[in-house]
């Protein structure tokens, strides 16, 4: 079994490369059963494990194991550690060991990026993230695989976080920087992409411009939320997976505020990629996008890590 650590996965999952297989990962067939979660309480620290499996018929399978915990960022640590372990689906053979933090931080944000090439316009330009973790350091090389970014902005509950990264940015070529007026922030992006472990709504529908893209791709759990219910109400709504109505905080406040219903959830992204059901439909409708993440982004994106490792080692 060979052991590929954090750089050399991080080389193989450019975004240019990676969104593309995430949709043909979505348009084709998988096995993807659901995830099993655990709850850890170790003395006041409490965490969660989840354990993600998925196969296909291309011959990988894969298991991840992650573990969050949201209380690491009082301590200085991301608050999310994964590990992958891909084997061969014929024999069960052990084929690799990928780092799975880099795994979970680049198909998220390629899902990201995925769900905004159906649903936002496509004129969008301006980006507002919220959040200075793994994920949402990626999201602007991601949304500018698909859109035409030109205008990045970085708003998080410590604002001295904020700035760093804007400043990061700057360095790495963006027109970024931090805003700590979050409504003035919301109100003038195209796409507003939260990426936080957030326990409590941080983005209201009032804000949210016509036309605009909101994607909710924090928060997992019945209990993590984004995004205020009024963010669901008079828009078009999507999903990542069929789990997302059952385990999204988002989705269940919005349902229990009548602002939304799982019949008025318009479509999946297998059914986006399929060409099953349509994504934006006009220039002016507001679309928000709720992904909790899927064991077939991981398999598609250790897939991708595993051929072009061999690929290099002829």
């Amino acid at each position: 079994m060979k052991i590929l650590d954090a750089d050399q996965t991080r080389a193989h999952l450019n975004f240019e490369r990676l969104v593309p297989a995430l949709r043909d990962a979505f348009a084709g067939d998988a096995t993807v059963p659901p995830r099993h979660v655990h709850a850890v309480e170790a003395g006041s620290d409490r965490g969660t494990v989840l354990i993600m499996p998925a196969w296909s018929d291309a011959g990988y399978l894969g298991i991840k194991t992650i573990n969050i915990f949201p209380g690491n960022g009082a301590r200085g640590l991301p608050g999310l550690h994964a590990t992958y372990v891909l084997y061969d689906a014929h024999t069960g053979v052990p084929l690799a060991q990928l780092d799975g933090n880099e795994i979970t931080a680049h198909r998220t944000a390629a899902a990201s990026a995925l769900g905004a090439s159906y649903l936002s316009r496509k004129d969008a330009s301006t980006l507002l993230v919220l959040g200075t973790g793994r994920v949402a350091r990626l999201l602007p090389a991601a949304h500018a695989s698909t859109r035409s970014i030109r205008k990045v902005r970085v708003w998080n509950y410590r604002p001295e976080g904020a700035r760093a990264l804007a400043t990061e940015w700057r360095h790495a070529g963006w027109d970024a920087d931090a805003v700590e007026d979050l409504a003035a922030g919301v109100r003038t992006a195209d796409i507003v992409s939260c990426a936080t472990l957030a326990t409590a709504p941080l983005v209201r529908g009032e804000w949210l411009a016509p036309g605009s893209h909101l994607d909710l791709i924090g928060s997992f759990t019945p209990a993590m939320k984004e995004a205020h219910p009024s963010c669901f109400a008079d828009a078009r709504v999507f999903v990542d997976t069929e789990e997302a109505p059952t385990k999204a905080g988002d989705l269940l406040d919005a349902f229990a505020a009548n602002a939304l219903t799982p019949e008025g959830i318009q479509a999946t992204l297998a059914q986006l990629c399929r060409g099953e059901r349509p994504g934006r439909l006009s220039p002016s409708e507001r679309t928000v996008f709720k992904a909790v993440g899927s064991a077939l982004e991981d398999l598609a994106a250790a897939t991708l890590v595993w051929q072009g490792a061999a690929s290099e080692a002829g």
